[in-house]
């Protein structure tokens, strides 16, 4: 078993956890990043990235590496609700439009740049166990596609490996802001099927159902139906015939999307709602590793962009030595995600609980200060 010494192991090397990597190498960390899968691959995703997240990629110099893709902007949203239709501008004068790149393009981009910025990083690697010693975390175990174990260590460890983190689960951190599952939603790739750079939205809260439509690469668009999770058991034995019945509720659609041609599988899930403590000693969770909601708004890769800006702030300050008192989160967490997370769930659930989330500010003298958890 070989053993080496990092400033920060991330586990997890997709959309938090490579811009992670890649801004803690940039700061001239010694940076380990790791991932069970091989890129590209796909995962499941509703694949927007909001202005916000593209202002992101501009900052990091990655954005002309997505357009060049092909990767049609997005410069309208709309909203149908039945009885009106709610359409809009989602930019700023700096950062005007969305984009909605396949997973197994982004993900690549974004791997790649923490390559390049000099983190390490292992492909096809499984952690198997996170090293803890006098109640911190000090590294992790797992093996290669060469089979050989081996243990990794360093000062922090950063969990950035999703909803089911196994970061999370080995330091086991306080889980609050609960919500049951709300909806199980599915999605395919049409050909055939324009929008004229729109992000489509149709809702019918009456029957229960809704779905998007998003362009992206290769000249295809996504489109995500779905239903209330209390319908999953009826609907499983179809869910494709259910699917494709949602697009009956918008006749004009209908229409389009019959003159359309699916060129993939129906993939799909249902999501957990909840708020994971992000921080404790010697590892800290980004993604939704720390803060998981319905993909309803697709804000997924919006707030780990965000998470990994943040998280590293956090972390240069504190291997630094520095500590600015103005490196905070707000009491509800992230910028936006406490408005995010009510507007994905508080109208359909019961009330939120008050508890407040820690500030990244705290984060930085914990995370890599505090001797005992």
């Amino acid at each position: 078993m070989s053993r080496s010494s990092y400033d920060v192991i991330v586990v997890g090397a997709r959309c938090a956890g490579s811009p992670t990597a890649m801004l803690l190498a940039r700061a001239g960390y010694r940076v380990l990043v790791v991932d069970r899968a091989t890129f590209p691959s796909d995962t499941i995703s509703t694949h927007l990235v909001h202005p916000p997240g593209v202002a992101a990629l501009r900052r990091w110099g990655l954005l002309d590496r997505i357009t060049a893709t092909g990767c049609p902007p997005i410069g309208t949203y709309s909203l149908d609700v039945g009885p009106f239709t709610i359409v809009g501008s989602p930019g700023t004068a700096e950062t005007p439009v969305a984009y909605a790149p396949r997973r197994t393009v982004l993900d690549k981009i974004l791997v790649d740049a923490a390559a390049e910025a000099g983190a390490e990083v292992r492909e096809g690697f499984t952690v198997t166990d996170v090293v803890v010693s006098d109640g911190r975390v000090t590294g992790i175990r797992g093996r290669g596609r060469a089979g050989a174990t081996v243990a990794e260590h360093a000062r922090v460890v950063v969990g950035a490996d999703g909803v089911r983190s196994l970061v999370a689960q080995a330091v086991r951190p306080d889980r609050y802001h609960d919500k049951p599952r709300l909806q199980c939603s599915y999605y395919t790739y049409f050909s055939g099927l324009p929008t004229d750079g729109r992000f489509e939205v149709y809702l019918r809260p009456d029957r229960g159902r809704g779905f998007g439509v998003i362009p992206t690469n290769d000249d295809l668009t996504l489109v995500i139906g779905g239903w209330r999770y209390t319908e999953f058991e009826a609907n499983k034995a179809d869910i494709e015939g259910n699917y494709l019945r949602i697009f009956d509720l918008v006749p004009p659609f209908a229409e389009r999307i019959r003159a359309a041609r699916r060129e993939a599988r129906l993939v799909g899930t249902a999501v957990p709602n909840f708020f994971r403590t992000p921080f404790g000693p010697g590892w800290a969770l980004v993604g939704d590793a720390g803060y998981t909601k319905d993909f309803i708004t697709a804000q997924g890769i919006t707030d780990a962009f965000r998470d990994a800006e943040l998280c590293t702030t956090a972390l240069h300050q504190a291997l630094s030595g520095t500590v600015p008192s103005t490196t905070r989160w707000p009491a509800t967490g992230p910028p936006g995600t406490g408005t995010s997370f009510r507007c994905t769930s508080s109208p359909r659930s019961s009330r939120s609980s008050s508890r407040r989330r820690p500030s990244w500010r705290t984060c930085s003298r914990r995370c890599t200060a505090t001797p005992t958890r």
